[in-house]
């Protein structure tokens, strides 16, 4: 895992633009820690920060080609877990190697097939391709959308990196906010709409696409996207294909040079994966090390929500002892996760979702002392429907996002006059019909599976990206790599038109997960009840983003303050509405990153 960084203009040389190419690469040293690498040639400028995980000494980058034919340079992010077979591949067409890196593999997938490389590779990844033959740069990436790629268009120039701050340390980047990036702000956020970055005039290559870009002008190409089809396997045959698939994905995301660990919950998603992980540590004679995270005081403190049915210690305990993990409980009392709220925010360079991405970042912090890099379940309910608002009618008949319905409410604090102007619930409802017309509707199927299949679209392609965009930022900013392999297409394209019916087969949410993995756990562990990732409950917390949000609401210097209804927001703060404790925890802890961020950035707003 890495960051990269860099800008194409073809009107000027950029030989000599070291100094300023470096300030770009450095404002994501944290993506890559362990080395940089610069290339300047004509019209391109390409950097790169690496985070070593596979082939220390031959991995460098850029990573340059050139023969009689072709001149390209490559700055890469992310893991090609195929790039071996795809070796052998090019080997038999005539592609000679000097290194075991998989950075070498794409650059000769891109001299072999162009921009179709990127249909031949499985894995996570975010690149920039500079044809010097062409003029041309080719930005790509990975299918789900695991890594992040944004670019910004600035007359003869297009500037990208793997972090919209890398693009701020360019002198023609500036941080603006208009209508549209407020009604993000304010009506999907910590979501956005695929392809949005908020600010004015930069944008985010969207997961399964490219870009090319010439003098001429510029493409975009989806190379993968969902495709309904009729499921005709049998549940047995579908167990046995899940399992064959997470057996294969979970082998080649073992692979790595440097150290790997598990994260695991003790819910079936990440216990399901170390269990697997396990096994073929244990048959190479290693022990497989794994991480959870916990609160201080959380067994007294603990109440179950509507995503929260009981404490994960007790199970994580079991399924290490199962299994036979080297396990590691990381704890935190809410004072910590308070002092450390704007931390996440200046990873993701937009606010998130607070006390959970702040105790992640925390978690990952931990771990990267004994590691490099991790297992997620990350991303299971999203492709196996396994969510409450899946088994709902409210969120299932819903004409907004259903994850709205419970967080939709950030809009409401907004003074009187940019609410009326900015018209959130229009705006809501207009990036769902946006979605809604996407959708790769089924024809002949029943009005169930129909609205099933409407919710799980939105899951993967709105709610997964903002999970995935946490994941890898509050990982990546620690110089710590977490792979996800519940993202691999494969498994993805497969579920998609497996019905929800035989997904949730034996009357369970991931009913079907649970036979898949069957051979692997406990039967109390298999059908344990969906349980969200831990969140405190210690008073505690809510008294410091309540006692933070008033020292904003004092403060008239305070950005927010030209933003929201300051009234409303104190009645809430003073505890004169009848707003339940975690929504109230939810609205803080966004705004005052809200605040954070428009103070951190100097973000000029045009409204």
């Amino acid at each position: 895992m890495c960051g990269i960084a860099g800008w194409i203009d073809w009107k000027k040389d950029l030989s000599e633009e070291n100094r300023l190419l470096k300030q770009m690469t450095d404002a994501i040293r944290h993506r890559g820690p362990d080395a940089e690498g610069f290339w300047l040639d004509g019209h391109a400028a390409l950097g790169h920060r690496r985070l070593i995980v596979i082939d220390p000494d031959g991995g460098k980058q850029p990573m340059l080609y050139k023969d009689s034919a072709n001149d390209v340079a490559l700055t890469y992010n992310g893991e090609i877990y195929n790039y071996r077979e795809l070796k052998e591949e090019l080997a038999s067409l005539g592609h000679q190697f000097d290194t075991e890196s998989d950075t070498e593999v794409l650059l000769h997938a891109y001299l072999q097939w162009q921009e179709q490389c990127v249909d031949h590779l499985n894995g996570i990844f975010a690149f920039a391709i500079w044809d010097k033959n062409k003029q041309r740069l080719m930005l790509g990436r990975d299918h789900l959308g695991v890594k992040p790629l944004f670019y910004c268009k600035r007359g003869g120039q297009i500037i990208f990196g793997s972090e919209i701050k890398a693009l701020f340390a360019h002198p023609d980047v500036k941080a603006e906010l208009d209508e549209e990036g407020l009604s993000e702000v304010f009506g999907l956020g910590p979501m956005r709409t695929p392809g949005k970055a908020i600010f004015k005039d930069i944008e985010e290559v969207r997961a399964g696409h490219y870009m090319i870009f010439s003098k001429e002008g510029q493409q975009t190409k989806q190379y993968w996207k969902l495709v309904s089809k009729e499921h005709t396997d049998d549940v047995d045959t579908t167990v046995k294909t899940i399992q064959s698939l997470l057996e294969d994905t979970v082998s080649r995301q073992l692979i790595s040079d440097k150290p790997l660990v598990s994260m695991l919950s003790g819910g079936l998603d990440s216990s399901g994966l170390t269990a697997m992980a396990g096994k073929e540590y244990k048959e190479n004679g290693k022990t497989l090390a794994t991480y959870s995270i916990d609160f201080v005081n959380n067994d007294e403190d603990f109440k179950e929500d509507f995503l929260r049915r009981d404490l994960d210690e007790p199970w994580v305990k079991k399924v290490s002892e199962y299994v036979g993990t080297d396990h590691t409980s990381v704890v935190f009392p809410a004072e910590k996760l308070v002092e450390n709220l704007l931390i996440p925010m200046k990873a993701r360079d937009l606010p998130g979702v607070g006390e959970i991405e702040t105790s992640l970042y925390l978690l990952f912090k931990e771990m990267k002392k004994n590691a490099t890099v991790a297992l997620s379940g990350e991303s299971a309910d999203e492709v196996f429907s396994g969510y409450p608002w899946f088994h709902q009618e409210k969120f299932l008949d819903a004409d907004v996002f259903p994850w709205l319905l419970n967080i939709g409410g950030i809009g409401k604090v907004l003074k009187k006059e940019l609410r009326e102007k900015l018209d959130i619930p229009a705006y809501q409802k207009m990036k769902y019909q946006e979605a809604l017309d996407e959708l790769p509707v089924l024809e002949g199927e029943d009005e169930t599976e129909a609205k099933q299949r409407r919710m799980s679209y939105m899951f993967i392609t709105r709610f997964l990206p903002f999970m995935l965009d946490r994941k890898d930022r509050s990982s990546m900013m620690t110089g710590f790599e977490v792979r996800v392999p519940f993202c691999d297409y494969r498994l993805v394209e497969y579920l998609w038109n497996i019905p929800s019916s035989m997904k949730n087969i034996d009357d369970i949410e991931k009913g079907i997960l649970r036979r898949a993995f069957a051979d692997y756990l406990p039967e109390d562990v298999l059908y344990r009840r969906k349980s969200a990732y831990p969140s405190t409950k210690d008073d505690a917390y809510l008294k410091g983003v309540t006692d933070w949000m008033i020292k904003i609401l004092d403060d008239p210097e305070a950005p927010i303050q030209s933003l929201i209804d300051a009234e409303v927001v104190r009645y809430i703060a003073e505890g004169k509405s009848d707003m339940p404790d975690t929504s109230v925890r939810g609205l803080f802890d966004y705004l005052i990153q809200v605040n954070g961020w428009l103070e951190e950035y100097g973000i000029k707003v045009h409204i």
